[in-house]
């Protein structure tokens, strides 16, 4: 900028109309901002489902901070309440809805007052149902338009209503009610967003044949919560004290929790169908776990930075196995399903309330570190939190009396980001004293007063650098306020959420027919729903397994049931709850492995595949470290005629979930040869004649220590289907066969080779088996029809492995 010279001033002495001039043209100057900013244009706010409970709740609130927020800031509002109630019905409940809308604590109430008439001048309610009416409704905003002579610069549809209305809502909006030339449309998405990966899938592809992807805003009201908001700031802001910490090597474990004390009453139809998961892990704790485990963008005000970032921390996501979940549902959830959906008193439900989840990301940042995601209705407390706990690798001389508790390197070290209501009532964020003190922006973070006597973490809020928000806002606030600022990092992409979907459905469908462990609900659960973790497998502290169907009146405990001993087909039954069912099938199979290595020095043990083995694999992987892995050869029953490191592989199975956490020699373990020559199971390649030979050269007498057969829903066993003669008799060791489902090609010990085992286990589990069970406990020998009549080892013995629902139903 050019420095005034001294003439300069005596040239305008001289001139005494130049300063006139130039006085006009600085206000004509700002004349002209002025009307520029006026002339940012004009903004239509529609929300549909305008007088439903959570428009009543929060989304009213929500625009009326907005406006609070933007009046006077260039803009020019109007707010359209939108449903299919009547006119009258919706302008009544509106009129009342507004009535009731607060201000900022801060806020003058006068000023309050006037902001609050303005907001109701500028909403209305009007009936949308037909195509005819968002016709009106768009000529209506660009008659309000064209009379007050103002510029459109968007529209904004906020969708609360049910997924299944979305097509229909979103074809009348594409067709009937886009704003004009140079105006942007923001079209706002309620969850749930699917149900699983396929109907996600659906409803995308649906919704994008209607809306470009930037103009889709899908809500996780967890992102605006203003501690769950904080994270990526903070760890923005720290980053220097946090670049040594935020790995493997520091961090112990992470929780991320959301507690509620209120049960699902009122809501049953809706948790039918959805349960615990979808309704809050596979969305909320999903988003706040990528927050978390993202790696930090160089920007993290870059939108576009921020969700690739989460999108690569999806995909490290390890996949979740059964043993990755345990599952609760309060006493009386059954009961509350039975009386709103008038069910007969013989319907039980399976639908969880309670879910802890074991998550691991595959990463160098982060392998080996828990990742615990919890929620549950009817809990003890209400609460939310993402706590980051590190490891302690010092230890202090001192007495504990003498720690300082801003400098002892003993205490507990944690970062908390506290999302609200619990002890501590508001929002937060945490740090111990002995990390490091925090940086966040003091113009809306404030330092926390002291509170004598409240403990939180098993420490005084002394120990902790803590933080709140100078103004509290609710969440719903904060993403209207980024909806109007397109801020797409605060919602769900559609590659994000079908990389979410991708993640959780494959456990959904694993859990679909798990029984959940009963609770009484609030305090009187106890430690009923404690879990641990050992490796990947999450468990009940206390192994009490609640009863699968109770039935009227006094109900029997689960400690009324022991491992049940009986016949079946003339062999021995094992029946039992299934974590008990796997403990002794396990510590059989250990008992048959250290006799057979004591008599012969080595032990054959030949596994079918499929999902039922899975939790015994895992059992025996994480809980029998006394087991003979050395001295121990592993055979397959049956194969899929796929690729060896093809998912659907059984040899796959037994590498995930055995092999890569035990120690077998790997000469001693032996994959069926399904892909020889760049082909599979073709007959000329000889593969199950190799497998035979292999068999005869190291088994004695070709007869296992122990075969581990399942049972399928039309009798097959192995891959010995019914109405398919191959490997039902004959002297072929090893036979190819075809499945009636994909992929049909299969490898597969015969039945006489079977039936020279030692000891053949048949392991049976799952409702969805009661009625062969039923079947096949009356049939005789007829191996053509269920091949599983078939088994009856020659020389050695039969033994069943039932759960109570394969067995009782």
């Amino acid at each position: 900028m050019e420095h005034i010279k001294p003439h300069s001033l005596g040239q305008n002495r001289r001139c005494p109309g130049c300063w006139k001039m130039l006085t006009v043209a600085m206000c004509m100057a700002l004349v002209a901002c002025l009307q520029a900013q006026e002339l940012q244009g004009h903004v239509s706010v529609i929300l549909l489902g305008a007088t439903g409970d959570l428009a009543k709740k929060y989304l009213w609130q929500g625009l009326f901070q907005l406006y609070l927020d933007e009046v006077g800031k260039g803009y020019s509002f109007s707010f359209h309440g939108a449903a299919l109630t009547s006119t009258k019905q919706g302008q009544e409940f509106i009129t009342k809805v507004l009535e009731s809308l607060s201000c900022p604590e801060d806020m003058v109430p006068r000023r309050c007052a006037e902001l609050r008439g303005q907001f109701q001048q500028l909403s209305q309610y009007r009936r949308l149902r037909t195509n005819e009416d968002y016709m009106a409704l768009s000529k209506d905003i660009e008659a309000q338009l064209e009379h007050k002579g103002l510029r459109e610069a968007g529209r904004v549809f906020y969708f609360s209503v049910p997924p299944f209305a979305y097509a229909g809502i979103a074809r009348s909006i594409n067709s009937s009610c886009r704003p004009g030339p140079g105006a942007w449309l923001r079209v706002v998405l309620e969850k749930p967003f699917g149900h699983d990966h396929l109907s996600a899938q659906q409803l995308a592809t649906e919704l994008g044949s209607f809306f470009q992807e930037e103009e889709m805003y899908r809500v996780d009201h967890y992102l605006g919560k203003q501690a769950v908001a904080q994270i990526l700031p903070f760890r923005d802001q720290n980053r220097q004290a946090l670049d040594g910490l935020w790995n493997r090597h520091h961090v112990e474990r992470v929780e991320i929790i959301m507690k509620e004390t209120v049960d699902a009453g009122g809501r049953t139809s809706f948790y039918e169908e959805y349960g615990v998961i979808r309704d809050v892990l596979q969305n909320h704790l999903t988003e706040v776990l990528t927050l978390v485990a993202m790696e930090l963008p160089y920007n993290v005000s870059s939108s576009e930075a921020v969700l690739q970032h989460k999108l690569q921390a999806f995909r490290a996501l390890r996949g979740l196995q059964k043993g990755s979940a345990v599952l609760g549902q309060y006493q009386a959830y059954g009961e509350q399903v039975r009386r709103e959906q008038q069910k007969p008193d013989s319907f039980h439900s399976l639908t969880p309330t309670f879910a802890g989840i074991l998550v691991h990301v595959d990463n160098l940042r982060w392998e080996g570190v828990p990742f615990f995601l919890m929620s549950g209705k009817a809990m003890d407390e209400r609460v939310g939190y993402v706590r980051i706990l590190f490891r302690n690798q010092a230890y202090c001389a001192q007495n504990e009396k003498r720690w300082v508790a801003d400098q002892s390197q003993c205490l507990p070290r944690q970062i908390v980001f506290y999302i609200g209501h619990g002890e501590l009532g508001s929002p937060a964020v945490l740090v111990s004293r002995n990390l490091f003190r925090p940086s966040l922006p003091s113009e809306s973070w404030k330092e926390v007063e002291g509170r004598p006597g409240l403990h939180l973490f098993g420490r005084p809020l002394s120990d902790y650098y803590a933080y709140s928000p100078v103004r509290e806002q609710d969440a719903y606030s904060v993403l209207m306020s980024h909806i109007f600022h397109g801020r797409k990092d605060s919602f769900i992409t559609t590659e994000n959420l079908l990389a979410s979907w991708v993640f959780w459905t494959p456990l959904l469908d694993s859990l679909a027919h798990e029984v959940p462990r009963l609770y009484p609900g609030g305090a009187e659960s106890g430690h009923l729903l404690d879990f641990e973790f050992s490796g990947t497998q999450l468990r009940f502290s206390r192994q009490q397994l609640e009863q699968l169907v109770p039935g009227p009146g006094s109900a029997p405990k689960p400690s009324d049931f022991q491992v049940l001993r009986a016949k079946y087909r003339e062999s021995p039954l094992i029946s039992a709850w299934p974590e008990e069912l796997i403990a002794k099938l396990a510590d059989d199979i250990e008992a048959t492995a250290v006799r057979a290595v004591r008599r012969f020095g080595e032990f054959h043990l030949a596994l079918s595949g499929g999902s039922s083995p899975v939790p015994l694999l895992q059992q025996l992987a994480t809980r029998h470290y006394g087991f003979p892995w050395a001295h121990t050869h592993l055979w397959l029953v049956d194969e899929r005629c796929v690729p060896l490191r093809d998912p659907e592989s059984n040899f796959q199975g037994l590498q995930a979930h055995l092999l890569q956490h035990v120690r077998v020699p790997h000469y001693n373990v032996h994959p069926m040869p399904v892909h020889l020559h760049q082909r599979l199971c073709a007959e000329e390649d000889r593969g199950a004649q190799m497998y035979a030979s292999e068999i005869s050269a190291l088994v004695t007498n070709s007869s296992f220590d122990l075969v581990l057969l399942g049972m399928g829903t039309d009798g097959h066993t192995a891959s010995l289907f019914p109405q398919s003669p191959a490997g039902l008799e004959g002297t072929q060791p090893v036979v190819l066969t075809r499945s009636p489902s994909k992929p049909h090609q299969r490898m597969s010990l015969s039945l006489p080779l079977i039936n020279r085992a030692r000891k053949v286990a048949v392991l049976v589990m799952g409702r969805l088996k009661r009625e062969i069970t039923m079947l096949v406990s009356r049939v005789g020998h007829e191996p053509k029809k269920w091949p599983i009549s078939g088994v009856l080892p020659s020389s050695g013995q039969l033994v069943w492995y039932m759960d109570y629902e394969a067995f009782l139903g």
